[in-house]
C-alpha cells in the first residue's frame, strides 16, 4: 500500500502539474490517502480508467494518483454553466457530453483520444451514488474500449465523501482515511459489432470494480449493462 506523495505526471500540461503539487501540499489538511494498485495503470498507450462515482471528490483522487494526465468526459451542463470554468476544464483535457441524447460526437472524441494513446477517465454508473454503494453500470466505457481496442482499468475510491466536510478538515481529530484501489487492466472483446460482448464486458468491468470495494458498498451493484453510450 502506498501512502506517500506522488510526482506530477510527466505528460500533463503545466497547470495540471501545478495543481498536483498544490494538492500534495494541502492533502494532509483534508485526508489520509492510501493507494493500492497504482502500478496497474499502463505507463504508455491508450486506456480507459473507470471509477465509482460517490458524493465525494473521487475525480480529484483519481486524477492525483494517476501517473498520467486523465482526460475526463464531463456532463455538458457543468461545462456550459460558467464560461471560465468551461475553458479551464477544456484546457485540462475535459470535454462535454450531452447525457441522454446519444451524443455520438462526444463518444467518437473519446474513442479518438484513447486511440491516440491518452488515458480516458469515465464513471460508468453515469450519476453519483448518494448512498456510496456501487450502482448499475452503463455500457459507454465498454463501448469506447471495444471501438478503440484498448483496455479498461477498473478503480474505486473509498470514503472520499468527508474530505471537504467541515467536520473533517476543521476537526482536531485525524483526517478522513481515504483508500483508492486500482485493479488489473481488462482487455476488450475483439468484435466491435457484437452487442452480447458489449453487455458481457460491461458486466465484467462492474464486477471488477465491485471486487475492489468492501462488501458493504457492493449491495446495490447491478451489472446488467444498460445500452446507454
Amino acid at each position: 500500500m502506498f501512502a506517500g506523495s506522488l510526482k506530477p505526471p510527466r505528460d500533463a500540461v503545466w497547470s495540471w502539474k501545478a495543481i498536483h503539487m498544490f494538492l500534495t501540499a494541502v492533502k494532509p489538511l483534508f485526508c489520509q490517502l492510501s493507494i493500492e494498485g497504482r502500478e496497474n495503470i499502463p505507463t504508455v498507450g491508450g486506456c480507459i480508467l473507470t471509477c465509482n462515482h460517490t458524493m465525494g471528490p473521487d475525480f480529484l483522487v483519481i486524477g492525483y494518483l494517476s501517473p498520467r494526465q486523465i482526460y475526463f468526459m464531463v456532463k455538458a451542463e457543468l461545462m456550459e454553466a460558467n464560461r471560465w470554468l468551461g475553458q479551464f476544464l477544456r484546457y485540462h483535457g475535459c470535454f462535454p457530453i450531452h447525457r441522454g441524447e446519444g451524443d455520438m460526437g462526444a463518444v467518437q472524441h473519446a474513442i479518438n483520444l484513447v486511440q491516440s494513446g491518452r488515458v480516458l477517465g469515465m464513471f460508468p454508473e453515469g450519476t453519483r451514488s448518494r448512498s456510496g454503494k456501487l450502482q448499475r453500470g452503463r455500457s459507454g466505457a465498454a463501448y469506447v474500449a471495444i471501438q478503440a481496442q484498448a483496455p479498461i482499468v477498473p478503480a474505486v475510491v473509498i470514503n472520499s465523501e468527508p474530505i471537504f466536510q467541515r467536520s473533517n478538515y476543521l476537526s482536531l481529530k485525524p483526517r478522513a482515511q481515504v483508500l483508492a484501489r486500482v485493479g488489473e487492466p481488462l482487455p476488450p472483446p475483439h468484435d466491435p459489432n457484437d452487442r452480447r460482448s458489449l453487455r458481457s464486458y460491461t458486466r465484467d468491468v462492474m464486477a471488477a470494480m465491485a471486487n475492489l470495494l468492501p462488501p458493504s458498498l457492493r449491495a446495490e451493484s447491478q451489472t446488467d449493462a444498460s445500452e446507454d453510450e
